[in-house]
This record gives structure tokens, sequence and C-alpha cells, in this order.
């Protein structure tokens, strides 16, 4: 629970008092929440896994029942939102040339994304950018198998409603930041679509604030029966598997912030969003990457220095992933619709929705976060750029203990404000980050702050 003080001066600070764990509920956000519908979800996997299969490699042609068929029918279903919206999504097809890459891609391809963009309302054409993700692709038990059946429902038509579901719904209302609304190929064959498209917005240098990855989010049930209607997993990573750290990561990691990077700060976020607009679906954030032997397209995102999250159901069952459909000693195998919880998929994209429309509408995270580290004292004063934002509202000073997974307390600090000290408290014994938020309560991820050594 987050306690919070309020301020006296820029420097001198009350004790903390009590305060509410999660963000102001914006009813505008609530009833985009809630308009996010089950049966339009069910629709959805119902029609994709209809295509015989989707296998990246399979037939090209729109009329057909391959990927082609399928890359068509997701990009009718993005007009179609936007129609709906009046016009409100940019909807393309960034099709691209993939060489050859062995095993998965024995001979040069033509590979499609389905990208829709929601445009924000700032007007600077560098703004920030939000992206929501999911694989259309999917694939049977040999993963060069361009023909046989690969209905693909958890993997990934779920997490493809969940998007389509998603721009639906967003595409009605403004924000100031951009959404881009993902359908990516490849996913199977390597992450070759997402790994194309990070790749693009890396070299336009994109303010990609947020990329969360919804794959494997449409059953409840696992292997052993068992049901988790209550909880999603978010896949967030730590320090990242660099050969030569930079010196911005050698400095986090010098100072504690291993916990601390962009990724999990991210993940905080979405957990106290869900916490406020989907309690009944608990996020449980898993400090690592990705499973073992697994890799989804929040990757790509990641390799190229985005914060980047992935969502899946909270324990899978492999009888339905990558597997023939078939019944083996009285063992149904394939990855069919039946055995999705569609209700289940609607609150995940309810948290989606929910952090989505709070990223958008908060002001963007502080830069140039910074804690005093010149001298020897008890209290703790942090400084941080102006966030040239007219919805700013304010700053948020947090804190934890080292060895607490979520912030504890809080201060806020006015808006003219760009240094402040926190008494009473050392930086030698908790963790600091600084937030954005807006009158209306939404607050951007916290940023750990770098050490600065001199006054």
């Amino acid at each position: 629970m987050r306690s919070s003080a309020l301020i006296l001066t820029a420097a001198v600070l009350a004790a903390p008092c009590p305060a509410a764990d999660s963000p102001t509920a914006d009813p505008e956000i609530r009833d985009l929440v809630a308009a996010i519908s089950p049966e339009r979800i069910q629709r959805s996997v119902y029609v994709l896994t209809s295509f015989k299969t989707r296998h990246t490699l399979s037939d090209p042609l729109a009329s057909g029942d391959g990927i082609g068929g399928a890359a068509s029918w997701v990009r009718a279903e993005f007009e179609r939102a936007s129609k709906d919206a009046g016009g409100r999504l940019r909807v393309e097809r960034d099709t691209f040339e993939q060489p050859p890459a062995p095993p998965r891609i024995p001979q040069a391809a033509s590979l499609t994304n389905i990208v829709a963009t929601l445009p924000g309302t700032d007007p600077d054409p560098s703004a920030r950018t939000l992206v929501v993700s999911a694989h259309y692709d999917s694939r049977a038990t040999n993963p060069l198998d361009v023909t046989g059946a690969a209905p693909g429902a958890d993997d990934d038509a779920s997490g493809v409603a969940a998007v389509l579901e998603l721009a639906h719904v967003l595409s009605r209302h403004k924000f100031a930041a951009t959404i881009v609304f993902l359908a990516v190929a490849g996913e199977e064959q390597a992450l070759n679509g997402s790994t194309h498209w990070a790749k693009a917005a890396r070299e336009r240098s994109a303010d990609i604030e947020a990329m969360l990855d919804n794959d494997i989010i449409g059953s409840s049930r696992a292997e052993d029966g068992s049901v988790d209607r209550g909880s999603v997993r978010l896949f967030a990573q730590g320090v990242p598997p660099e050969a030569a750290p930079d010196d911005h990561l050698l400095d986090l990691i010098r100072n504690g912030g291993e916990n601390d990077t962009p990724p999990r700060e991210l993940a905080r976020a979405i957990r106290e969003v869900a916490a406020a607009y989907v309690p009944s679906l608990k996020v449980r954030v898993i400090y690592r990457a990705d499973r073992y032997l697994r890799g989804g397209d929040h990757l790509p995102f990641l390799e190229r220095g985005y914060p980047a999250v992935r969502f899946t159901e909270p324990a899978e069952d492999f009888r339905r992933q990558h597997q023939d459909v078939r019944v083996e000693n009285g063992v149904a195998y394939g990855d069919t619709p039946d055995h999705l919880d569609f209700g289940y998929v609607a609150d995940v994209a309810r948290v989606n929705a929910a952090t989505l429309a709070v990223l958008a509408k908060a002001p963007a995270p502080p830069r140039g976060v910074q804690i005093e580290a010149a001298r020897l004292e008890n209290d703790t004063t942090l400084r941080w750029d102006a966030v040239p934002d007219g919805n700013l509202a304010g700053y948020r000073i947090v804190w934890r203990e080292t060895t607490a997974p979520y912030w504890e307390h809080a201060m806020e600090v006015p808006k003219d404000v760009t240094r402040a000290t926190v008494t009473g408290v050392s930086k030698d014994n908790v963790v600091f980050g600084v937030e954005a938020f807006d009158a209306a309560g939404h607050s951007s991820p916290a940023v750990f702050p770098a050490a600065r050594r001199t006054l």
C-alpha cells in the first residue's frame, strides 16, 4: 500500500499519510472498459480459425484459406472499426520481403503486417506512441507444414481478436498520444514481422513509450484441468542481456536499479491500472522477458530499447499449441476455439484498454531524472527536466524498500517544481522513482533516477 506526503516547500515535506493504492478512476475509461465485448472477440476467433492455416508461408491469395485470406480479413476488420468511428483509424499493409532464414523460412518470402493507427491529438509529429500487438499467423506440429490444418485459436487468434476489439472500442475516443494496433505475421518463423516493424520504428526514431504484446491469452484452463479466471501473467524484462552495456545501463546496475528498468516500471503501472479498472483480474508480474524455450513479439522491441511487455494466460496447456488437430490415445490435441474462455479474453483486453487509455491521456514520463549523490546525508533530493505538456498537473516521487516489488510511498510536487527533497528518507535504503500526472489522475510510469555526483 502506498502512503503519500503533502508538500510544505520544494525541499521540506510533511510526514507520509495514507493514500489510495490505485489511480483515480476516470468515468470515460470505465465506460470504454465496459464496452469490450466477449461476443465480438468470440466471433473474431471463430473467423480466424476458419482459415485452414495461417502459416506465414501458406496461400498468399486474399481470396484463399491461408495467410493471405487471414490478412485480408484482419485488414477489413480494422477498416470496419475505422468506419464505425468516423474514419479515425489509418489502416495500412506493411509488406516487406523477408530473406531466407533457414530452417523456418527456406526461401525468400513476402510478409505482411496489418497496422491500424489512431493518431493522437498532440500536434507534434514526433509525439509519443503506444503499441498493442498480436500475431495472426499460426502453425501445426511441423513448423514447415504450410497446408495442414493450423487453427491457432489460442496461439494467437485470441490476441488478434483482443487487438481488433481494442481498435473497435478505443478508436471512438480521443487521446493525446498515438495508439498503434498491430497484427504481425512471421511470429512462428522467428518474430519476423515484429522485428521488421520495430526496426523501422527505431530507424525513424519513433518515441514508443510502451509496447503491449498479447500472445496466448485465450484460456483460463490449465493442462491439469484447473481453472484460473482471476489472473494473467505479465512478463517484464529486467537488465537486458547486452554484451557491452552502455553508461546508462551500467549506472542503473551500479545503483541497484536492476529491478527498475523501463519494462519493469511499465509493468508496475499496468498492475496499478488493472487494480483500478479491472479488479477481477490480477496482473501477475513475472520478472523475466518471457517463458523458457519461448519468445514473443515484444522481444524485438526490447532489443531496440523500447519498454515492452507480454500478456499470457496463467497456465498454458501445451496440447493446444503447435499441435496437429487429432485424437491420440484418447487425448485431444490441437489449438481449436472450443477450448477458449472468451470472457477471460475480454478481461485481458480490458486491462489492455485501460492501460492504453491511461498512458495515452497521461503526460509523458519525466526525462533527465536524477538523484543527488554528491554528499553524505540522510535526506534524498531528486531533480528532473520539466515535462512540456499542457495537461501536466504535477510530479509524484515514489519510493519503496529495496526488497519490495511495488511502490509503497509517494509524495506530490507542483508542476512548476523540478527539484524536491524527501526529508528523513535515505537514498541508501530505498528505491526511488518519479512519475508525471495530470489533473484527472492519469500517471506515467515511474522513471528510475540516474546518480548525479555534482551539485
